[in-house]
């Protein structure tokens, strides 16, 4: 759980740098990708990162607008790119600009339960992660090449 917001956007800095490396390597041909027929593609992934940050925000209490039909995944890698960026850039000025400290131990209802702001924003946190490394894999499968995010991939490693 976050209990002051600069650690939060701390945090958030170096997350939103991942996933933007993450979302860069896509390429609007590969959208399709998914481990198997009828399962989570690349380009739904990406854009679901988009709308989990208006939809974590909402349950803190603060606003993140995305722009487009949250419901239509677009066709354009770089849409994505863009919206991603747009709604991170969003998020961390409402954090700064709305939240102190006290704001993220304070409870409210989130995922049907009563949660500190904290602990939501932590969950985006590895919700965020959690389908950034399920990209990663199928951009490896789809013949990308898979950015280091977290250190050199095998690939960088080889040169």
């Amino acid at each position: 759980m976050y209990r002051t917001v600069q650690d939060f956007l701390n945090d958030w800095s170096r997350a939103t740098d991942a996933t933007i490396k993450v979302l860069e390597s896509l390429t609007d041909e590969k959208l399709g990708q998914a481990i198997v027929p009828g399962h989570n593609t690349l380009g739904w992934l990406g854009w679901h990162l988009v709308t989990s940050i208006s939809y974590f925000a909402s349950q803190v209490g603060l606003q993140v607008p995305i722009s487009g039909d949250v419901n239509s995944i677009p066709d354009k890698a770089s849409q994505i790119v863009e919206a991603y960026k747009a709604a991170s850039r969003q998020l961390e000025a409402e954090v700064k600009g709305k939240f102190t400290n006290d704001h993220l131990v304070e409870e409210v209802e989130s995922l049907g339960r009563l949660m500190p702001r904290g602990d939501v924003l932590r969950i985006l946190l590895d919700h965020q992660t959690h389908h950034r490394g399920q990209m990663t894999v199928l951009i490896r499968q789809a013949g990308l090449k898979v950015p280091g995010i977290m250190g050199p991939t095998k690939e960088d490693q080889e040169k």
